[in-house]
C-alpha cells in the first residue's frame, strides 16, 4: 500500500507543472510555486502558491497563470519582439500588453481550454488592483485596456467585470483613433512581426508616435543618402562643418541671417572674454560674482537619486480628518462585529505579552549585602541569634528602558478584506496592551490618494510626459494613533481601514522612511518599528514610466539605511509574502490568522533580556 502524500496539493502541483511544460513545448523548463509574485525567466517560471486547502480560487489562479506563461513561451520570440519594441515607456507598455494578448488569443484558438483559465487570472488581477471601482479613464491604465481590448476582439470572449470596466473606459478612444488599424488584427495574429508592426501603427494612432523610436524595417534598407551628398565631395574633411553650416544657410536664408548674427555675437563675446581674462575679477563689484544654482532637493536620505515628480499632492493626514466621527464609530462597530470570534485569541496573546513585559518592569533586589537598605525579612534571624550580623539589600537597575513602538500597516488594495481587518484589530489590542505597560505606541498606515497616479500623473501628462519622472502618484500617509495620544481617544480611528475606497497602491520605501523619521525623533530611549505588509511595493503609474525595480530598490535602500543607523529597531511581518528578502529581522506568515501570534511573539522577543532567545524568535544568526 502506497504512503499517502504529506501535502494534498502536491499531486495537483506536479500535474500542473507537467501540463505547463507540455503546453510551452519546453520539457526542460522548471516550474516552482511561491508566495512571491509570479514571474518567468529563461530557465522557468514561478507560479502562485497552492495551499493544503486547495481552494477554488487558488487552483484557478495557478492554472491561469501557468497557461498565460506557457502560451507566451510557446508563441513569443523575444528577439523579434525586442527588434520592434518602442523606446518610450508608455508605448513599450502598450506594445507588451498587446503581445501578451496575442499569445493568449493564439492559445485560445488552438487550445480553447486555456481561455477560461486565463479569464480567471485576469479577473483575479482586476479584483486585486480594484479595476472595477475606477470611474475615469485618467485613473485607468491605457496599456492594460489596450491589451484587454485586443484579447477580447481576437477571441470574442467577454472580459471579467473589473477588466471589462477598464476596457470600456478606453474603448471609444481606442476605436476612434486606431479602429482602422485594428481591422487587420485577425490577419496578423499568427505572424508576430506583422502584429508588432500593427502594434506600432496603433501606438502612433493613439498619439504616442514620438515614443516609437526608429523604424526597424527602414533601418534594414539602409539610410537614404543626404540630398547634397554629391556636392563638394572633393572638399577637405576639415571644412565639413563649415560646409554643413553653409548648406543650412542656403536652405533657409532667414535662419542663416539669425544664426550668423548669433555667431558674430558669440565671436565678439569670446574676444571680449579673452581681453578681460586677467582683470575681470578686479572689475566685478563685490557680491556680484556669479553663483552656481542650488542643487535640487533630495526626497530620500537613503538614496539621493530617488526622484519624485511632484510632492505637491502628497498628504500626511490624521484618520479623523478622513471621515466624520459618526462614520468612524460605525466602521469601528463593523470591525468589532466582524472579528468578534478572533478577539478572544488575540486578547489572550496580548495578556501573555503584558505579563512578560510587567515581569521585567517589577523591582528586583540583591540580598545579603553589607550595606544598603535594611532587609526587614531577615530581622527574625537577628532576634533569634543576636550575634548574626544585619542583612542589607540593594535595588538592581532594570534593563527595561522607556520605549516607543510604531506599527506601520500596509493599506494597499491587496490587503482588502480579512487581512486588513485582522491587522486593524491586532494593532488595536496591542496598543491597548502596551499602553498598560507604559510603552507608548504609534499606529501609522500608508497608501496612495488615487489609483494610477492621480493628480501627479495629470500634471506629468500636462507637462508633456518628461522621461523617468520618478515616483508618479499622490502619497497618503495616515496617522491612526499618535504616540502621545491615549488609546481611548484613537480607538474609533482604526475603523477607517474598513472604509470603502481607502486602500489603493503601496509605495513602501517612502512610507518606511516617513515612519522612521517620526520614530527616530521620539524622546524615548528605545524605539521599535514594526512593518506589516503583504507584498512588494507596487504603483502602476510609477512603474509604467520608470525601471521595473524602481520602487523595490528604494525600499531596499531605506531598509539598509535604517538598519545601518541603528537608532530604531526594525522588524517586519509579511502576510503571504516573503519579506525576509528585504528585512534582516522578519517573519513570514502564510495565513492571516497567524498575525496576532506573530506580532506578539516578535514584540515580546525584543523585550527579552536573553539575546539568544531574541535571535531564535527573530530568525537572526546565533548571537554571542
Amino acid at each position: 500500500m502506497s504512503k499517502p502524500a504529506d501535502n494534498p496539493a502536491d499531486p495537483f502541483k506536479k500535474a500542473l507543472a507537467e501540463a505547463t511544460k507540455t503546453l510551452a513545448h519546453d520539457p526542460e523548463m522548471t516550474v516552482t510555486y511561491s508566495v512571491d509574485p509570479p514571474g518567468m525567466n529563461r530557465d522557468g517560471m514561478r507560479l502562485p502558491q497552492v495551499s493544503r486547502r486547495m481552494t477554488r480560487d487558488e487552483v484557478l489562479l495557478a492554472r491561469g497563470t501557468a497557461d498565460a506563461f506557457a502560451l507566451r513561451r510557446r508563441y513569443h520570440d523575444e528577439g523579434l519582439s525586442a527588434r520592434y519594441a518602442p523606446t518610450g515607456q508608455l508605448a513599450r507598455d502598450i506594445y507588451d500588453a498587446m503581445e501578451t494578448a496575442r499569445c493568449e488569443a493564439m492559445g485560445a484558438r488552438d487550445m480553447p481550454g486555456t481561455a477560461g483559465n486565463i479569464d480567471a487570472k485576469i479577473g483575479h488581477e482586476a479584483e486585486r488592483k480594484g479595476y472595477a471601482g475606477i470611474k475615469s479613464p485618467a485613473d485607468a491604465p491605457l496599456a492594460v485596456a489596450a491589451g484587454y481590448l485586443v484579447r477580447q476582439m481576437a477571441t470574442g470572449r467577454d472580459l471579467p467585470p473589473g477588466a471589462e470596466n477598464i476596457a470600456n473606459l478606453w474603448r471609444d478612444k481606442i476605436t476612434a483613433d486606431a479602429g482602422e488599424t485594428l481591422r487587420a488584427l485577425d490577419a496578423n495574429l499568427s505572424d508576430q512581426a506583422a502584429f508588432a508592426r500593427m502594434a506600432r501603427k496603433m501606438i502612433a494612432d493613439l498619439g504616442y508616435g514620438d515614443q516609437l523610436g526608429d523604424d526597424p524595417d527602414t533601418d534594414e534598407l539602409g539610410d537614404e543618402p543626404p540630398e547634397n551628398a554629391e556636392q563638394d565631395e572633393s572638399e577637405p574633411d576639415s571644412t565639413g562643418e563649415e560646409q554643413g553650416e553653409q548648406d543650412e544657410a542656403d536652405a533657409s536664408p532667414e535662419r542663416s541671417q539669425e544664426e550668423q548674427q548669433d555667431q558674430s555675437q558669440a565671436q565678439v563675446s569670446t574676444e571680449d572674454s579673452a581681453e578681460m581674462e586677467e582683470g575681470e575679477e578686479a572689475e566685478l563689484p563685490e557680491g556680484d560674482a556669479p553663483q552656481d544654482p542650488p542643487p535640487p532637493p533630495t526626497y530620500s536620505d537613503a538614496d539621493p537619486n530617488y526622484a519624485v515628480f511632484t510632492p505637491q499632492f502628497d498628504e500626511e493626514i490624521a484618520a479623523e480628518d478622513l471621515a466624520e466621527a459618526a462614520e468612524l464609530e460605525r466602521l469601528r462597530a463593523y470591525l468589532d462585529q466582524q472579528l468578534e470570534p478572533l478577539k478572544g485569541a488575540v486578547s489572550r496573546l496580548a495578556n501573555k505579552l503584558q505579563r512578560r513585559l510587567q515581569a521585567q518592569q517589577n523591582r528586583s533586589w540583591t540580598f545579603d549585602r553589607e550595606e544598603g537598605i535594611l532587609d526587614a525579612g531577615r530581622l527574625a534571624r537577628v532576634v533569634a541569634n543576636p550575634t548574626t550580623p544585619l542583612s542589607f539589600k540593594v535595588e538592581k537597575d532594570t534593563e527595561f528602558r522607556d520605549t516607543c513602538v510604531t506599527l506601520l500597516l500596509d493599506n494597499s488594495g491587496s490587503m482588502r478584506g480579512r487581512p486588513i481587518s485582522i491587522a486593524a484589530i491586532c494593532a488595536d489590542v496591542l496598543a491597548r496592551t502596551l499602553e498598560r505597560c507604559q510603552v507608548k505606541v504609534e499606529i501609522l498606515g500608508f497608501t496612495t490618494r488615487a489609483w494610477k497616479g492621480g493628480q501627479s500623473r495629470e500634471k506629468w501628462l500636462a507637462e508633456g510626459r518628461p522621461q523617468t519622472p520618478g515616483r508618479l502618484n499622490d502619497l497618503r500617509h495616515i496617522i491612526y494613533k499618535g504616540a502621545d495620544s491615549p488609546w481611548r481617544r484613537s480607538r474609533a480611528n482604526l475603523g477607517l481601514m474598513m472604509k470603502e475606497g481607502l486602500l489603493k497602491e503601496n509605495i513602501d520605501g517612502e512610507a518606511l522612511e516617513w515612519a522612521h523619521r517620526r520614530t527616530a525623533a521620539r524622546p524615548e530611549a528605545r524605539k521599535i518599528l514594526m512593518v506589516i505588509s503583504d507584498g512588494a511595493p507596487v504603483d502602476d503609474s510609477t512603474l509604467s514610466v520608470n525601471p521595473a525595480n524602481y520602487l523595490e530598490k528604494h525600499l531596499r535602500d531605506v531598509i539598509a539605511m535604517v538598519e545601518r543607523r541603528r537608532a530604531v529597531e526594525l522588524i517586519a511581518i509579511g502576510i503571504g509574502h516573503d519579506v525576509t528578502r528585504y528585512y534582516q529581522r522578519a517573519v513570514t506568515i502564510t495565513d492571516v490568522e497567524q498575525l496576532a501570534g506573530a506580532m506578539t511573539e516578535q514584540l515580546a522577543s525584543l523585550f527579552d533580556s536573553d539575546p539568544r532567545k531574541r535571535a531564535r524568535v527573530l530568525g537572526m544568526k546565533k548571537v554571542g
